[in-house]
């Protein structure tokens, strides 16, 4: 048997890659990946061109569709490895190799199946950005009924509630929503591509205002390091949503199919259904729509108490059509629009329950819409062009439902945020000598408008001063690569705004730019081991928000982050067939020049990350994150948006391809709002039949808070749901 890796030795990594068949769903140390570009921060290893001689399989068929364009190879091992095969001079793939191939392998046979464990999360071992990714299968796993309780398992991430979409946002190393504003404009939320959430809104959260039945995948990136092809004034970090696409269920096959899902929850005595039309008239053509409905009361605490106001009847809707075109496909047209729409009858203003202003009713609608063109033609690794249109919208209607109160201009207040933006970007792969460069750059045109909204007819001060806020950007990261162990990659974004206001500030104009910029610096032993560091500097450019203060309107808030940390992959380490992955970071960031919290100058804060995963090919596997903080404002006091210190251990057995259970453990501090600490358990179990009536069907039971505690998360405004019995089934026809 001619193994793989002196199979590699011998021809060259790019000439192994050409004349093999690489089944990739995971990769191991010994053999290597194919794996589609992405674009995105997570790039970190070397271009090689497919040919003829080169198929990739992939469960995910997004993948599928780029199959002409360029992919990487390399060494790392994953955790989430279930199954590799490398063949060689077997079938028809046998009759296809040149017969240029070297003679010591021309006539080798398959080289063999690697089963190797998985875990619930494979850990990015692979990159200096500190990055997770939840993909469908986790999606699916965890039930989450918003997008905030899905991210909430990721070290860093905390809740502002979250058990329903609206009054809920997300928290990012200290920064994003808060208790008083949705959002704070320093954690970017992009939907395909696309730039949305609203500005500062008192007392309302839209931060994440979707469906997870929508997404395959989400991905969180935290900090700034690798922020900057998403925007500026990033400080917490970007949330990336990727709606599924109809190859996810046809298989890339021409034909029709429905997926449907149905779904219980216990505590609030809820439901959902999610049902899913996939056609693909054309190898080349697919279309998807989606339309996800969820109804829940009000849900109960671990006392059994009541928590008033947290009932929610959301429903959703996607529309996706994909076409690709020409000699090889490197053509790809892409048109997606989704909207959430609720409404809330007789509910408090405030939706963080915290002040009594009285009650409203009020309609929430969210509309995102892209339309992308790419070109990424066979031969050509200096054009891979991406040009894309997107808007998105977000419009609440309000009225109150007892006229005559001392806040009714608050509560009779309607809000409408609406952002263009047009992107075009490329990617390339060139080397400079013994230098390789895999380059990303574009140019961004930007209109953000809102509608004034909330003026006291009294004093007439505005509480949503309206305007628009156009901007020009521009962004460049450039990954090089240094031999084999090297990966230095420094970024740069410059922006240039305009911020014109409209009624009571009509007239009023302000003209602002910055350049920002970070560097990583990445390197990796041959042992497994890599070591990484970054800093980096961003600038928040003024907000309409900040219209009635006109100081604030040329002055940017600013912020550096500094990160050092180390990854470890290693396969056979306390059994055969077992693999590890793990990955540590420092931070420290540092903000000043503070305009979007009253009474804060500065706001210092360092902390520490973990995510480890280790699997058995037996089935077992053991996932563990963790997050420690230290937040000061103004230089000595406690930092009220501070996350407690926590943790989360994860402990599952995977049964042939039929069972997965597992119980997970989540513990946490008590924090600077001393709701006091808590641990909490979450059993869930998955079970998809084999054969039968019921096969490819998938039976899914989750037992949340199993002990039916009762605790308040630290930047939570209400008590947590108590224990919540999960069920759902989902099928594919």
């Amino acid at each position: 048997m001619f193994p793989a890796d002196e199979f590699t030795a011998k021809m060259g990594l790019a000439a192994a890659a050409e004349q093999c068949l690489i089944y990739v769903d995971c990769f191991y140390h010994l053999y290597y990946q194919a794996q589609v570009e992405i674009n995105d921060s997570t790039r970190n290893t070397t271009n090689y061109r497919a040919s003829p001689y080169c198929k990739l399989r992939f469960k995910d068929q997004d993948a599928k569709g780029h199959v002409m364009g360029k992919f990487r190879l390399t060494q790392h091992l994953l955790g989430t490895v279930s199954v590799l095969g490398l063949t060689l001079g077997s079938g028809a793939m046998a009759q296809q190799l040149p017969e240029e191939l070297p003679l010591e392998i021309q006539g080798e046979e398959f080289l063999g199946t690697v089963e190797l464990g998985q875990g619930k999360r494979e850990v990015q071992v692979g990159t200096a950005v500190p990055i997770t990714v939840i993909n469908q299968e986790e999606i699916d796993d965890r039930q989450a009924g918003t997008i905030a309780e899905l991210i909430d398992s990721v070290p860093g991430v905390s809740l502002v509630n979250g058990s329903r979409p609206e009054g809920s946002g997300i928290n990012i190393r200290g920064f994003g929503a808060n208790g008083t504003y949705g959002t704070d404009q320093k954690v970017a939320i992009v939907i395909d591509g696309a730039t949305t959430g609203s500005e500062e809104i008192y007392r309302i959260g839209t931060q994440l205002f979707t469906d997870p039945a929508l997404y395959k995948s989400v991905s969180v990136i935290r900090g700034t390091v690798g922020s900057y092809e998403w925007g500026s004034g990033i400080v917490g970090g970007v949330v990336k949503l990727d709606t599924k696409d109809a190859s996810d269920f046809t298989g890339g096959k021409v034909g029709l199919r429905l997926h449907q899902l149905l779904g219980y929850t216990s505590n609030g005595e809820g439901y959902h259904s999610s049902s899913i039309i996939a056609w693909q008239p054309m190898e080349n053509l697919e279309v998807l729509l989606n339309y996800t409905k969820r109804d829940t009361d009000s849900y109960k605490d671990g006392d059994g108490n009541l928590v008033r106001n947290t009932s929610t009847e959301p429903y959703s809707g996607l529309a996706k059509i994909r076409y690709t075109f020409g000699d090889a496909n490197e053509h790809g047209l892409t048109f997606a629009y989704q909207q959430t729409y609720s409404d809330e009858f007789d509910s408090p203003y405030d939706q963080f329950n915290q002040v009594n202003f009285g009650n409203v009713n009020r309609s929430t609608e969210s509309k995102v819409a892209t339309l992308k063109y790419e070109y990424n033609p066979v031969g050509n690794d200096l054009v891979d062009l991406t040009v894309q249109y997107s808007y998105s919208d977000i419009y609440i209607e309000s009225e109150p439902t007892n006229p005559g109160g001392f806040a009714d201009y608050l509560l009779d207040g309607d809000h409408d945020y609406s952002i263009d933006k047009l992107t075009v970007k490329n990617a390339m792969y060139f080397q400079t000598g013994a230098i390789s460069h895999d380059l990303r750059f574009g140019v961004e045109l930007i209109s953000k408008d809102r509608l004034e909204s909330q003026v006291s007819p009294t004093s007439g001060s505005v509480s949503v001063p309206g305007g628009k806020d156009e901007r020009v950007a521009l962004f460049l990261i450039d990954e090089i690569g240094l031999g084999n162990n090297w990966t230095i990659t420094p970024a740069l974004r410059w922006e240039d705004q305009k911020i014109t206001g409209s009624d009571t500030y009509a007239g009023d104009r302000y003209d602002n730019s910055a350049l920002m910029g970070g560097i990583s610096a990445r390197y990796e032993f041959d042992t497994g081991l890599a070591l990484f560091a970054s800093a980096a500097y961003t600038e928040n450019l003024p907000i309409l928000d900040d219209l009635s203060v006109a100081s604030r309107m040329t002055q940017p808030e600013k912020s550096q982050t500094f990160e050092l940390g180390a990854s470890y992959v290693a396969g056979d380490v306390f059994a055969d067939g077992d693999s590890l992955q793990v990955k540590a970071n420092l931070f420290a960031t540092d903000l000043w020049d503070i305009t979007s919290y009253s009474g804060i100058n500065t706001v210092d804060s360092q902390g520490a990350e973990l995510e480890l995963t280790y699997a058995m090919d037996n089935g077992l596997y053991v996932d563990l994150n963790a997050a420690y903080g230290d937040y000061e404002a103004n230089g000595s006091s406690p930092w009220s948006n501070a996350p407690a210190n926590s943790a989360r251990l994860t402990v599952g057995k995977r049964i042939n391809e039929a069972w997965d259970l597992s119980w997970e453990q989540v513990v946490a501090e008590n924090g600077n709002n001393n709701y006091g600490g808590y641990g909490i358990s979450n059993l869930r179990a998955t079970y998809r039949p084999q054969n039968g009536m019921l096969a490819g069907a998938e039976l899914r039971l989750g037992i949340e808070n199993a002990f039916d505690r009762a605790y308040q998360p630290n930047l939570a405004t209400q008590l947590a749901a108590g224990r919540n019995i999960k069920l759902s089934v989902s099928k594919t026809f």
